[in-house]
């Protein structure tokens, strides 16, 4: 870059305003901007197999040291190029200008110019990035001195890695997910589009191959998990019938098997039947499962000949971080906050009002409480539980979304992912928003062509229907389940009748938040007692 292109010193005033002492000279030269240093990476741990999320005990951790390096913007800035240089530019105008209309001017120009610089960091996250690039992607931060000293102490109390072995992303860690291929890249609308690119034929291909193996390699874990399950039920009633007392008045002699041994006999023999079928089945499935295995191998050596293999490069990792910043927007609205830097006017001043993985956990986990088929999904008579992914993005958004219930080519047993900014207003109602966006999602896809005809979507956009209802039926459902979650769960009545009776059948409480409301009002007590009536007959 020549010297022409690099901007006027700051004056005293403005230095001052963004933190940095003119008399030192600690404004950053863009002569000295280039200067790559080692970073640091994030490791997320294995998801474990789990029937419910464990409870969060540790919401932070003793602050860091992240702001109180003089050097931050300069390191955020290095080895960006022409990017660095708007960025520093825009954001010097920006903060010194006075004038309403002059500052909305370079306010935009400065978004536009920050999210090309994310974009140039976000390709290069397979690399060993420095850590104040890392926390601009995570937390949005290029200046620390835009917020506040309490607001960067409570950013540095945030926990940095995953330790809780659900998979909540920030936004580094995602990218550098799909970078590595640990996961996929999200859905994009250009897909179709795409998809006449002989290579991107072959590719698709081997995604929907890799989506089979997933699947069944799935169904064989579980399959193997209740066999496990049997085999101890089963060590534990050999055990039992072998401890036989001694024969009274026969010493030396055991006796025979006494009523509780027998009664063990007859279980143990239904249990082994039970572990013949589930051999059987696990047999098919390895089979299966081996078959799918080599159909994916095949493709990829094909893929590899046509030079359409699966590493992901630089172009996808841009593509995936645009696609972030898609759900970014979505999330914010409208008529929202779309300015994508930290500043101290926009965020609140408490950790739990950040959306950080332990907080969203902690919500989650109570929605599933009241809503305990939230993340149930059954494939081939089995019900597995599946998390999606969650992306937490640095933003200013209120509300939560799906961005996609499964992936395209794994139906049975893939995780979706939701999306949730991080410095909304409220972190119950943003993951409450996100789960409900899922929740008809899910159901929508399952319900395929007949969507508006059958299952939870069906019926209720058959009563959006019949009251004539204007506006958008999906939009409507979030609204209506935050209700439920929020409102209903408590006994306070806030849906209507009909749409209770709907939320009641298809994601019902748990029994004991549907003992506590059938004291609460007639309503509840009368779907309480068609719930006792129902459960005589043959089902809803």
């Amino acid at each position: 870059m020549s010297d022409k292109q690099v901007p006027e010193e700051l004056d005293p005033e403005v230095a001052e305003l963004i933190g940095l002492d003119s008399k030192k000279n600690d404004t950053p030269d863009f002569s000295d901007l280039f200067d790559e240093k080692g970073g640091v990476e994030t490791a997320v741990e294995t998801e474990q197999r789990r029937e419910k999320f464990l409870e969060i005990t540790k919401f932070e951790e003793k602050p860091k040291d992240f702001f109180k390096d003089k050097d931050y913007y300069k390191k955020v800035l290095s080895g960006e190029g022409e990017s660095s240089h708007r960025v520093h530019e825009a954001l010097t105008k920006f903060l010194k200008s006075q004038d309403p209309q002059d500052r909305t001017l370079y306010r935009g120009k400065l978004q536009s110019a920050y999210w090309n610089l994310a974009a140039g960091i976000a390709s290069k996250i397979h690399t060993n990035l420095p850590l104040q690039k890392i926390l601009l992607l995570r937390y949005g931060v290029l200046l620390p001195t835009l917020i506040s000293k309490e607001q960067r102490e409570i950013i540095s109390k945030i926990i940095f890695d995953n330790n809780t072995g659900e998979p909540v992303y920030y936004t580094d860690e995602w990218l550098k997910a799909v970078a590595s291929g640990k996961v996929s890249s999200s859905a994009m609308d250009e897909t179709k589009q795409s998809s006449k690119n002989e290579n991107q034929k072959i590719f698709t291909k081997l995604e929907k191959a890799k989506g089979q193996v997933e699947a069944q390699l799935a169904l064989l874990k579980n399959k193997l998990i209740e066999m496990d399950s049997h085999e101890i039920s089963l060590k534990e009633k050999i055990n039992f019938l072998t401890k036989r007392e001694i024969r009274a008045g026969h010493e030396g002699l055991k006796d025979v098997y006494n009523v509780s041994q027998k009664s063990v006999i007859g279980e143990a023999t239904e249990i082994l039947k039970q572990l013949n079928r589930l051999d059987r089945e696990a047999t098919s499935l390895y089979e299966e499962l081996e078959e799918a295995q080599e159909n994916y191998k095949t493709l990829s050596e094909e893929a590899k000949q046509l030079g359409a293999d699966t590493e992901v490069d630089n172009a996808q990792i841009i593509k995936e971080f645009n696609t972030v910043r898609q759900m970014i927007k979505i999330c914010v609205g409208r008529q929202g906050n779309h300015f994508p830097i930290a500043m101290q006017q926009y965020l609140r001043a408490n950790i739990n009002d950040i959306a950080t993985r332990e907080n969203v956990i902690h919500h989650m986990a109570a929605v599933e409480h009241l809503d305990p088929g939230i993340f149930l999904r059954t494939f081939r008579r089995q019900t597995n539980r599946i998390i999606p992914h969650v992306i937490l993005v640095p933003c200013y958004g209120d509300r939560g979304i799906c961005w996609e219930p499964f992936e395209r080519f794994n139906r049975a047993t893939s995780k979706g992912r939701i999306a949730i900014p991080m410095y909304p207003k409220d972190v119950r109602t943003a993951v409450i928003y996100a789960l409900g966006d899922l929740r008809w999602q899910v159901a929508k896809e399952y319900a395929q062509h007949y969507w508006m005809e059958e299952g939870l979507t069906g019926k209720y956009y058959q009563w959006f229907s019949d009251r004539k209802m204007k506006g958008d039926v999906r939009e409507a459902f979030i609204q209506d389940y935050y209700l439920w979650i929020t409102k209903e769960s408590e006994g306070t009545q806030k849906l209507d009748r009909e749409v209770r009776g709907i939320f009641w059948r298809n994601m019902p409480f748990p029994q004991e938040i549907k003992d506590k409301l059938k004291n609460r009002g007639f309503v509840y007590s009368e779907l309480y007692k068609k719930d006792l009536n129902i459960s005589m007959s043959d089902g809803y």
